[in-house]
């Protein structure tokens, strides 16, 4: 996802988009674990994809906050 996307979406979308990705990186990690991966560039990107979503849903809340 796109930095652009994200910061388009409401909170609720990026909490949901949040789990969506967690749920996908803990299946990566199990198949990296059973030697099933593929890409294993896939866990680095869906790890920096979680962190954009927690970035921007800060700063919508510290945003709320002012």
């Amino acid at each position: 996802m796109k930095v652009t996307e994200l910061r388009e979406m409401s909170a609720s979308e990026l909490e949901k988009a949040l789990r969506e990705q967690k749920e996908v990186y803990f299946n990566l990690r199990f198949q990296h674990s059973i030697n099933q991966l593929d890409n294993p560039m896939k866990i680095v990107e869906t790890k920096k994809t979680i962190a954009r979503i927690n970035t921007i849903l800060r700063e919508k809340e510290l945003a709320d906050r002012a």
